[in-house]
């Protein structure tokens, strides 16, 4: 099955940063770990759906600063992209808002129905967009 097919039907069409639900038509793909060029980074472990608006902002940002931009990406992340590689996994966590736990936020994986409303900025971030 190809992976753009797969995630939808593993997470629906939920964005893996925003959280937020799009028509299915909508999403893309998105490279958690730029490519570059490179084409070992198109394997599933690297790629989530994102709505238009958060594939543009992340643009080729690396994980890193993109989820600092915005800590409850971190969250989502974890949510709806718990097939990513363990590195990607555990960057995110690591980012997790104060008070979300990788339990809670990985528990989720398993109630496709549950989107994130939208977050508050994380207002002391330097990599704020």
């Amino acid at each position: 099955m190809e992976t753009r097919a797969w995630l939808l039907k593993e997470h629906g069409p939920v964005c893996a940063y925003c959280g937020s639900k799009f028509a299915a038509r909508t999403m893309t793909l998105d490279h958690v770990a730029p490519r570059r060029g490179q084409t070992a980074y198109d394997r599933r472990d690297n790629l989530v759906l994102a709505c238009r608006s958060c594939n543009e902002k992340k643009r080729d940002l690396a994980p890193l600063a993109f989820l600092l931009g915005l800590r409850s990406r971190a969250a989502n992340l974890v949510r709806y992209g718990s097939h990513l590689s363990e590195g990607l996994l555990d960057l995110a966590r690591s980012l997790l808002p104060a008070g979300e736990s990788p339990s809670s936020a990985s528990s989720a994986n398993n109630n496709h129905k549950r989107w994130n409303a939208a977050a508050e900025p994380d207002d002391e971030s330097p990599y704020r967009d």
